[in-house]
């Protein structure tokens, strides 16, 4: 049996940027466990957002919210370190070239610095692809690309939703996120397959 909850996690990057924190407190006020952060490098993707620097300052004026941190960015390894401060890292299993010893090592330097794990995969992905890195039992969150990757105002894909079906039927235990095209509609059709 499930005993997971289904959270949502509003996106900094749609928020009012110079207002950061404001913005952030406000999310959390309103009963937000959770805040996604993309960080975008103009290279594994063509946009560019905010860095470590912003991220750790954004951290010291909030007070228990969960920071997700999305790294859509070449080389996630130079990330760790720098992002310590953070609840939980997301890597691409693209930018590590699909190389799944590589995705070990950089999971176990995650979970050194206490942090939680997750590895996103982009539309184009097989899903079963990642599935001896999830067994490896290293493995958080698993983000599940419902647009492509660094552009906004994209329409949900709806035929991502079999690769959500997969993980739960397969890992009962393991948190599912999706993330892009979301609105009322889509979350409830995201929510509907992640507790079948």
């Amino acid at each position: 049996m499930c005993t997971l909850k289904a959270i949502i996690a509003p996106s900094v990057l749609a928020s009012d940027i110079s207002k950061l924190s404001e913005e952030t407190n406000r999310m959390e006020e309103l009963g937000a466990e959770w805040i996604h952060l993309d960080v975008m490098d103009m290279h594994f993707v063509p946009n560019l957002s905010f860095g470590p620097p912003v991220i750790n300052n954004l951290k010291k004026y909030t007070n228990k919210i969960f920071f997700d941190v999305h790294l859509m960015v070449e080389n996630p390894e130079k990330y760790v370190e720098l992002l310590k401060t953070s609840n939980q890292l997301t890597f691409h299993f693209e930018a590590l070239n699909e190389d799944i010893d590589r995705c070990i090592q950089l999971a176990k330097e995650i979970k050194k610095n206490n942090l939680w794990v997750g590895v996103s995969i982009k539309p184009k992905t097989n899903i079963e692809k990642i599935v001896p890195l999830l067994d490896t039992n290293l493995i958080d969150t698993v983000l599940v690309m419902t647009v492509e990757p660094g552009f906004g105002g994209q329409s949900f894909m709806h035929d991502m939703m079999p690769k959500v079906s997969f993980l739960r039927t397969k890992y009962k235990n393991l948190n599912i996120q999706v993330d892009g095209g979301l609105n009322i509609e889509t979350t409830e059709i995201s929510a509907s397959h992640e507790l079948t």
